[in-house]
């Protein structure tokens, strides 16, 4: 895997600079690059560390003087981070997996396997599920029952497709990742405590032990074109309607998507995302790492939600939330002073109260 800068800048529509022709087999951080390696040198502080390494060629940013920070030759661009993406995926050596059909790998009669698809060792892929053309199903991967999954699909090892679940193309399933489980519904004979404390907000009333009924989850899971869910995150299935997730979403480590929830085009679950039952998301959301969301409630278009928020109620579009129960950031931060001044406000009203009751012990 090697290109010359020119051939990088051109497929990644940025711009050469100097000896174009230096070639460059990986990339690295500034202080571990090699003469080999393109740096990333994509900030200031950044390219300071260029001098610790032997990088002749480096991503820089737009208006970097390259030639004083010792290079032959760069690659310019107004936002390199974007460019990052395009860079990436020409050095990606992928996972090494052989081409083909392993022989291992069981694969149903009925299911239909579009053209340059490769299945890995011990996969299974059931009855009536169809593949789109050039898929990777990955080692130990499953696909069940009626599922469908479009083109260029990317299984990687151990990822679980269930039953009926629908997939556009060119989806991503990182290690252990579960599209389809069943979704978390339990009902108990009588009204619940659970049940009675929410309604009341705390009172649970007589409580009687009851046991918990399983409900089957009947419905499905529909995911649009360009979807990633990330390692040993879940997306259940529906109870009666499916649970869906639109396009260009992606979902990160360690994720929740529970029953019945819909989340919109563009929106981003990082790590340890929790959304209770039928959550409707909007467009371009973000919520950040440990954010949890209550069930029920719609968390408009373009909101963010800070690491640990817990959005409790309805949120409106455009938003940016933090804290527990969530608020509006910049009040979550008024409120935040406010609390470190506590233990002072609490020995100023001491002192009050002191003076008032006993003022001749006053110094």
């Amino acid at each position: 895997m090697s290109y010359t800068i020119e051939q990088i800048a051109h497929a990644l529509g940025a711009t050469a600079l100097g000896d174009v022709a230096v070639t460059v087999t990986g990339v690295r951080e500034p202080a571990d690059a090699t003469a080999d390696d393109l740096a990333l040198a994509m900030k200031p502080e950044y390219a300071q560390k260029l001098s610790q390494g032997s990088a002749r060629a480096a991503l820089v940013w737009d208006g970097a003087d390259w030639q004083a920070l010792g290079l032959k030759a760069a690659i310019v661009a107004p936002r390199p981070r974007y460019v990052m993406s395009g860079l990436s995926t020409m050095f990606d050596p992928g996972q090494g997996w052989d081409e083909g059909i392993h022989p291992s790998a069981v694969i149903h009669e009925t299911a239909q396997l579009g053209e340059n698809v490769s299945v890995g060792p011990l996969a299974v892929i059931c009855a009536g599920a169809r593949i789109g053309a050039g898929s990777v199903i990955g080692p130990q991967s499953f696909v069940g029952t009626d599922a469908v999954l479009g083109e260029q699909a990317f299984l990687r090892e151990g990822a679980r497709i269930g039953a009926r679940v629908v997939i556009g193309d060119r989806f991503i399933a990182q290690p252990n990742a579960v599209v389809g489980a069943d979704g978390f519904s339990y009902v108990t004979p009588d009204v619940s405590g659970v049940e009675r404390a929410r309604q009341s907000l705390g009172d649970q009333g007589d409580i009687a032990s009851q046991s918990y009924v399983r409900i089957h989850s009947l419905g499905a899971v529909r995911i649009g074109d360009d979807v990633e869910v990330g390692a040993h995150s879940a997306v259940d299935r529906g109870t009666i309607r499916d649970t869906v997730v639109g396009d260009r979403t992606k979902i990160d480590n360690l994720v929740q998507v529970g029953h019945n929830c819909v989340i919109g085009t563009d929106c981003l679950l990082c790590g340890l995302v929790g959304l209770a039952g039928s959550v409707k998301v909007g467009n371009n959301v973000v919520l950040a790492g440990q954010v949890g969301v209550a069930d029920n409630i719609f968390i408009g278009d373009n909101v963010i939600a800070g690491g640990g928020t817990k959005l409790l109620s309805n949120v409106p579009a455009g938003r940016v939330m933090l804290g527990y129960p969530a608020m509006k950031m910049d009040t979550q931060m008024e409120v935040y002073k406010y609390l470190r001044r506590i233990k002072r406000l609490f020995a100023d009203v001491a002192d009050l109260k002191k003076a008032v009751s006993k003022p001749d012990q006053v110094d």
